[in-house]
């Protein structure tokens, strides 16, 4: 067995993942046994340990079992034998098919959430996967699913790596119960119901899970809010019918407390239920405030874990995310509405970071989703809870939007005051929208914006512009390019003042609904301007649950249901992707030409002022 002693832990300080932990801990049985697609990590930014700890916290015995082999015999599926109350399954922190293949297919050479990098531990479709085989191997035990590949694929969704429409994954892995979103309090309440001798396939009553039945669940007719969706069927044969779905799975998911979904498929009904409103500040930090290591099992000594070695010293302020971007997952699986720990909590974090022994004094990050929501919500909550827009700063920012910094520059404080500290970094993305925007750019928003670029930056800034063109990023639902050029200026301005050479990092996409090759050329000339030589970029990648995937697989939009270009070939792909890397000798030629035939000016020789860094490492949605 592993070393009983790491560093300034124990063994036992971690969740068991072997039989032999488990004879340590000398426990005769086990009440949940979680399969994760990703190596156990316990820090809160890795959902199996969140999920571990909350269920820890109710007084159970928790078992990890991460990245089982299912090559094999599967005897790591059979190690720990049954729990005595559910098995619960997570694909990780990613999509699976994210997580393996890159927006062109092609299998990804590394995987971030697994040691050393490798690519070779999980499978596609994990959930389903892992699922499957254990309804294989104990029919007579119950299956809770949950994490963001089941809650991204709660209802008919288009898979691009199959190029097909698939039902919900409840369909395929017959779990008994799906969680979706942040589920800590669907967990607790759950484990509730079943201490007291209900079966999963029996509690119908908890927010945020979903489930198939063979009963039509006509009760629900009664319910107003109810939404009642075309069929998988229907959706297998008329795009426009699935496109239309998904402005009701988006509306009721982005609202404070939303209605119930129904969806037939097959011969079964598919019944979501809503979801939780937002987690209170207690709530929130209970959760943070858990007993976690923040470090990997020992079983991992000596083998670096990427996405680890990203976070370790990093801090989540926040969850949710309200700018609704039409191609990010973020909103459909946290929510639209903030929910922001207390300050307590989380100098209390920067406390127990200052005590790990590779600590050298700098925070790489305090963020969330977006860095600078922290604490953001509406000046009155009643038209909060009525409202259904899926963002609340586009196409404008929402009137009763509290855009203040403050309470983040207060954070921040703490950080800078505290006597370990020696920097305290922003690497999340900015909503610069946010400060600049006509209204919001108060003194107190510039203010914070100043001292970030005075102090917080490690010398990239990364913002997400994502394109120049107003009509795609109408379709993106982000701000003009125009607001990116007023954070640019303000940038370099403040840069000059302190007497830094920090460099701002824009993000942008190629190939996005409504993006066509006229947009990347403008593109190409706008940042060139600018004194951008691009590197990190990404084409669109279709992930399930998102405006944008709807309408690349229907063509249209699913809010107007009016069509909407979208590149999809190979060729229409690399089309729009060369204008990215205009100043690249294979590129070069070729760009002029076209640029020539549509009337713009080609972008002159030379080097630009302001290169950017050439090492690139593509974003991964969710």
């Amino acid at each position: 067995m592993e070393k009983e002693e790491t560093q300034m832990h124990k063994l036992s300080d971690w969740l068991p993942i072997s039989a032999k932990e488990i004879k340590y801990l000398g426990w005769d049985s086990i009440d949940v046994i979680l399969f994760s697609g990703d190596a156990y990590v316990d820090h809160p930014s890795f959902g199996s340990a969140v999920i571990g700890r909350v269920l820890e916290a109710e007084g159970l015995k928790v078992a990890i079992v991460p990245q089982p082999n299912w090559r094999d015999d599967l005897r790591d599926f059979k190690k720990l034998g049954k729990p005595n109350l559910f098995f619960a399954v997570t694909a990780g922190c990613m999509d699976s098919m994210v997580n393996h293949y890159t927006a062109n297919k092609r299998l990804r050479s590394n995987d971030a959430y697994t040691p050393d990098g490798r690519s070779d531990m999980r499978p596609d479709y994990t959930t389903i996967v892992y699922t499957n085989i254990l309804k294989e191997l104990f029919p007579d035990v119950p299956v809770l699913i949950g994490g963001i590949e089941a809650s991204l694929r709660r209802v008919t969704h288009y898979d691009y790596w199959s190029d097909k429409l698939k039902p919900t994954i409840l369909h395929n892995t017959k779990a008994d119960m799906l969680v979706y979103g942040m589920g800590e309090k669907s967990l607790i309440e759950i484990v509730k119901q079943v201490k007291e001798g209900k079966k999963l396939s029996e509690i119908r009553n908890i927010p945020q899970t979903a489930w198939l039945q063979s009963e039509e669940p006509s009760h629900l007719k009664e319910h107003p809010e109810t939404s009642w969706l075309v069929d998988h069927e229907t959706c297998l044969q008329d795009k426009i019918k699935f496109a239309s779905n998904f402005r009701h799975v988006e509306e009721q998911s982005n609202r404070w407390i939303g209605g119930h979904l129904v969806q037939k498929v097959f011969d079964n009904w598919l019944v979501i239920n809503p979801q939780y409103p937002p987690l209170e500040e207690g709530e929130i930090d209970k959760v943070f405030d858990l007993p976690y290591t923040r470090m990997p099992h020992p079983r991992y000594k000596g083998k670096r874990i990427p996405a680890y070695e990203m976070i370790r010293h990093s801090i989540n302020a926040h969850r949710g995310c309200f700018g609704g971007c039409s191609f990010c997952t973020i909103s459909a699986h946290q929510g639209k509405f903030i929910a922001s720990r207390s300050k307590e909590s989380i100098q209390k974090e920067i406390n127990e970071i200052t005590k790990m022994p590779d600590f050298k004094g700098y925070i790489s990050d305090i963020g969330g989703p977006s860095a600078n929501m922290y604490k953001m919500k509406g000046k009155y909550l009643d038209i909060c809870k009525a409202c259904k827009r899926p963002s609340c700063i586009d196409p404008g920012i929402c009137k009763n939007l509290d855009t203040s910094h403050l309470a983040l520059s207060e954070i921040y404080d703490i950080a800078d005051r505290h006597p370990q500290v020696k920097k305290a970094f922003v690497s999340s993305g900015i909503r610069y929208d946010m400060i600049f925007a006509k209204g919001h750019d108060t003194q107190d928003n510039l203010q914070y914006m100043r001292d970030v670029i005075h102090k917080h930056v490690s010398g990239r800034l990364k913002v997400a512009p994502e394109h120049t063109s107003d009509d795609v990023l109408s379709v993106m639902r982000k701000p003009s390019f125009e607001m990116f050029k007023k954070f640019n200026e303000f940038f370099n301005v403040e840069n000059k003042k302190a007497g830094l050479k920090q460099q701002l990092i824009p993000y942008f996409i190629s190939s996005h609904p409504g993006s066509e090759k006229k947009d990347m050329a403008n593109l190409m000339l706008e940042t060139k301007k600018l004194g951008f030589n691009l590197e990190q970029v990404q084409d669109f990648t279709p992930t399930p649950m998102t405006v944008a995937t709807v309408i690349y697989y229907s063509g249209v939009h699913p809010y107007t249901l009016k069509p909407v270009f979208t590149a999809k070939t190979k060729d229409e792909k690399l089309e729009q992707r060369k204008f990215f890397f205009w100043y690249k000798p294979e590129y070069k030629n070729q760009v002029n030409r076209e640029l020539s035939e549509m009337g713009m000016q080609a972008p002159t020789k030379g080097i630009t002022k302001n290169p950017l860094p050439k090492t690139s490492k593509k974003r991964k949605k969710n």
